[in-house]
């Protein structure tokens, strides 16, 4: 395994971060366990968590996953060898079920929110805690086109939301706080005033990276090289379409993106016509595509960890060995070709 330092935490963390939102839904307890078993024993050491999971979140499903990382920790007694990560849900009518609704990042709703999380979770401390989404109206979650916000009822709270995660990490409730999903104005305001206020910045932030989403490169990049901010990304494999398993036809019934039709963020006719090129480049290089897109991802500058699911021990497996891969200059200049091609098919 390899380490980078993350951000300014002074934490070492291990090049891949295991991502936990199946745990609950497609995979069992005793799977999730499993995994979390075989990724401490190849070298990682930070898990990646949020009250929404499991995924998709349903009134019967959301909290399941910390519960089942909870459980891990009291059999194990592992706690204070992971950096922990976890994440508050913001207000969305999909989120509606979670806290009876009451959702939003007011100093009462954040105390409601990662009480629970800690309860859930069996620990008295969070390493990073992440505001899961913005509040406001803005594109994520593959969503394009804001043009006016004409109609936003957002009220500007981040200096309060600064002053909380203080009073958190003085408490020691918290040791480290970050964004997610989160825009180059969202991430800059919350800096601006985190200095002017000598409050604690945000110290990372977790955003989709993938060959099929490299739109973090524009504005989100250069904020986390210039200002230290860790680079913490998720779905490096675009729910599994850059495996290459749906191309092929190998992808079993119950895969993602066969399970949930209703993920179509990396399903529009562009982002299945790129998917089909950089298998091309896989195989014309000899390469595991799965191994080939998580190592462009992982070796990115503005990359301190790599946030990597998985539903089976051998899909573990792979994704772990991707961090023993490093890709050569005739593979990214095939992989810019495909970009230039195809830029950034899905958000």
């Amino acid at each position: 395994m390899r380490y980078n330092p993350f951000g300014t935490t002074g934490f070492n963390i291990s090049k891949v971060t295991l991502g936990t939102m199946t745990w609950g839904k497609q995979n069992t307890e005793a799977e999730g366990h499993a995994q979390m078993d075989y990724a401490v024993e190849r070298g990682v050491n930070a898990f990646d968590t949020a009250e929404l999971y499991a995924i998709p979140s349903a009134p019967d499903t959301w909290g399941k996953t910390e519960a089942i990382i909870g459980n891990w920790f009291k059999a194990t007694g592992k706690r204070k060898d992971i950096f922990l990560a976890s994440k508050i849900a913001g207000p969305a009518a999909f989120a509606s079920h979670i806290r009876n609704g009451n959702l939003g990042f007011s100093k009462e709703q954040i105390d409601e929110a990662i009480g629970g999380s800690l309860a859930r979770l069996q620990t008295d401390y969070l390493d990073l805690y992440q505001l899961h989404w913005p509040a406001r109206k803005v594109n994520f979650f593959g969503k394009r086109g804001v043009h006016s916000i004409a109609n936003d009822e957002w009220e500007d709270n981040f200096l309060e939301i600064l002053t909380k995660m203080n009073d958190l990490i003085k408490a020691g409730v918290i040791r480290h706080w970050g964004l997610s999903n989160e825009t180059p104005w969202g991430v800059m305001r919350m800096l601006h005033l985190a200095d002017v206020h000598g409050l604690p910045r945000p110290v990372s932030i977790q955003n989709p990276y993938s060959l099929l989403s490299r739109a973090f490169e524009v504005g989100l990049a250069e904020v986390c090289l210039r200002e230290n901010i860790a680079g913490f990304h998720y779905s490096p494999l675009g729910m599994g379409r850059l495996t290459g398993k749906y191309l092929k036809g190998t992808a079993a019934a119950n895969a993602r993106l066969n399970l949930f039709p209703q993920y179509t963020r990396y399903s529009n006719d562009n982002a299945l016509a790129a998917t089909k090129a950089y298998a091309e480049v896989a195989d014309k290089h000899g390469l595991d595509m799965t191994k080939m897109a998580l190592a462009f991802v992982n070796d990115r500058d503005f990359t301190q960890s790599n946030i990597i699911g998985a539903t089976s021990l051998e899909q573990l497996k792979v994704n772990l060995d991707s961090v023993d891969l490093t890709l050569g200059k005739e593979v990214l200049k095939d992989l810019e070709k495909v970009q230039q091609q195809w830029p950034d098919p899905s958000v």
